[in-house]
């Protein structure tokens, strides 16, 4: 069996480069909901605010984008149910499901599975294109997580979108501009 990256061909993800086996889909999805977890502890309070600011956003939309739609769905799957199931890699150590952040969470999952179907129609080989799948997956976790921030934290929605949604913007417009030039220049590199 060979080892060499196969050349990359439309419809592929990075993930796709790598010869194909279970056992690659299955140490994929372990890594991803690993990279995941040791993002989530990269956490900064934001005063006012009861979620922090993490690289657990920009973790799961990258997962997503270079894994695809099926292997990042699953791997941030993954992440979340053992969370639930009590290790402590969301963010600031946290687990469960009663945590006031753990809609965004639910959102990741669904927010990898989208970008990860955008980078298979090949959003992840331009900026322009990757800009548009982060500012999808970025809106998709806020869709579930603000809402759920309301609600386990009694907050109405102007006060969640406050607390949840607003101090957040500039640095997740940081973390994809990072993604939009990461996964770009990775495709140059692997056309040479």
């Amino acid at each position: 069996m060979s080892t060499a990256a196969l050349p990359a061909r439309p419809g592929q993800v990075l993930a796709d480069l790598l010869p194909a086996s279970r056992v690659r889909d299955v140490a994929l999805v372990l890594g991803g909901a690993a990279l995941t977890g040791v993002a989530a502890q990269i956490a900064v309070p934001v005063p006012g605010s009861p979620v922090p600011v993490t690289g657990q956003t920009f973790a799961a939309l990258l997962v997503g984008t270079a894994l695809g739609a099926r292997r990042g769905l699953l791997s941030l799957a993954l992440y979340a149910l053992v969370g639930v199931a009590g290790v402590p890699w969301f963010a600031e150590g946290g687990s469960g499901a009663g945590a006031v952040s753990f809609g965004y969470v639910l959102g990741m999952v669904l927010a990898s599975a989208a970008v990860g179907a955008l980078a298979r129609r090949g959003a992840d080989r331009s900026v322009l294109r990757m800009a548009g799948a982060m500012l999808l997956g970025e809106a998709i976790i806020y869709a579930v997580g603000v809402p759920y921030l309301a609600y386990a934290a009694d907050m109405s929605a102007s006060a969640a979108i406050a607390a949840g949604l607003t101090p957040f913007l500039i640095g997740d417009a940081l973390k994809a501009a990072l993604a939009m030039g990461l996964l770009p220049a990775v495709w140059k590199l692997v056309r040479r």
